[in-house]
């Protein structure tokens, strides 16, 4: 039997093709272009009888297809300068951090170097196929970015990009609201905070002007006003270009923003599966073995229901804990007015500088003070096991939990 993995790429699926001599004309493996070669990336290098030569994989081709090819010949300045880079990067790690040249007199590259360089080399196009997938499926504007200059960590294989809830069955987090405000100039009297009991979260300046522990109530779908209503903000998406990068301090991945954020600005929601309490509670002792969860409860009103990020989310599933964190969570209310099932959106806490990581305090305490009531409608799951925190803060309590 003949069979391919889930989702390969298109370079992947080439590649089998070649290899079984196959031909397939929807992604481009024709009589015509087994012809065409381009480089993907430089494996190994050796120096024979004065000329340098390059071992080169080629872009649609198995690795049993590579050759030797001289430098003269080859017409891909920015994958020289990657293959240089990674030379060097592996060599100064192995002087403990200490710069060091390939000298000219090398006639060829240790099997250790050249492995590296192979390995960083495919971590690069993984890692670039991924944001291009990431970017792909998210429903805002600005861009998602994906840096690792730590190791060789390429992307979670086991992490699916989604942009809202994915309800567990049984669940459903649209309760079927017909009705919306008649505002043709929000906010007014009667518009949807108000409606429900509570303030307009928002200022003229579209930034938050409520308290932690106070709901957010906007607009929804059956309201009067336009998509450039003041009181349509989370559900636009996050406005910021984002990063993920590989920590160097042992926290795996983070975010940071590209951009400046000025404070109390919305910046993210945070998404996954909704299950319930009960279920959460299992995977609690599942995802405690591995030392870390990505549970949120949902308890605003009740304790009936659990976020789970693990496996499904969007780029909060990347932010990491702060005993000082620069943002804080809210609790917010669009075309679900169930108050046991709201949105969690991230807002920051002060001015927050481009290439700053991102972080909110898994207990949500932190730089911003709450009751404990506010507290306790905030929490995220509690774990059984204590983890040691990383985040480095003057005023770090020493565990996450």
């Amino acid at each position: 039997a003949w069979y391919v993995p889930c989702l390969a790429s298109l370079e992947t699926l080439q590649e089998l093709c070649r290899k079984e001599n196959l031909r397939c004309k929807s992604i481009g493996i024709t009589n015509r272009s087994l012809k065409s070669y381009e480089v993907e990336y430089l494996c190994d290098y050796k120096v024979d009888e004065g000329t340098e030569y390059y071992l080169v994989k080629w872009k649609g081709w198995p690795e049993s297809s590579n050759t030797w090819e001289p430098l003269k010949n080859l017409k891909c300045p920015v994958l020289l300068q990657n293959f240089l880079s990674d030379q060097n990067e592996y060599l100064s790690r192995v002087k403990e951090g200490k710069a060091l040249k390939v000298k000219n007199h090398v006639k060829a590259l240790k099997p250790a170097v050249a492995d590296y360089i192979v390995k960083k080399a495919k971590q690069r196009i993984a890692l670039r196929r991924w944001k291009e997938e990431l970017n792909r499926k998210k429903n805002h504007k600005a861009m998602i970015l994906v840096e690792n200059t730590v190791d060789l960590e390429g992307p979670p294989l086991d992490f699916y990009y989604i942009n809202e809830y994915k309800p567990a069955p049984g669940i459903n987090v649209i309760n079927g609201i017909t009705t919306g405000c008649e505002c043709s100039d929000c906010p007014a009297e009667k518009c949807c905070p108000k409606e429900a009991g509570f303030l307009l979260a928002y200022n003229k300046r579209k930034k938050l002007k409520i308290q932690p522990g106070l709901p957010i109530y906007e607009c929804n779908s059956y309201c009067r006003c336009g998509p450039d209503c003041p009181n349509r903000i989370v559900q636009k998406g996050t406005p910021y270009s984002l990063c993920i990068f590989r920590t160097n301090n042992g926290r795996g991945w983070g975010v940071k923003t590209l951009q400046k954020i000025k404070t109390n600005s919305f910046v993210m929601e945070y998404v996954g599966e909704v299950i319930t309490s009960e279920e959460a509670e299992r995977r609690g002792q599942l995802y405690d073995n591995q030392g870390n969860t990505y549970l949120f409860d949902l308890d605003y009103d009740s304790d009936e229901f659990t976020v789970d990020a693990a496996r499904y989310g969007n780029v909060s599933h990347f932010v990491n804990h702060s005993c000082d964190p620069n943002l804080q969570v809210f609790n917010v209310f669009i075309d679900n007015l169930d108050l046991r099932l709201p949105r969690i959106a991230l807002f920051s806490t002060r001015t927050i500088k481009a290439g700053e990581e991102l972080t909110f305090d898994y207990q949500m305490k932190g730089s911003i003070d709450l009751t404990s009531d506010s507290a306790d409608g905030l929490s995220p799951s509690r774990k059984r096991i204590r983890t040691v925190c990383k985040c480095g803060a003057v005023c770090c309590r020493g565990y996450l939990n």
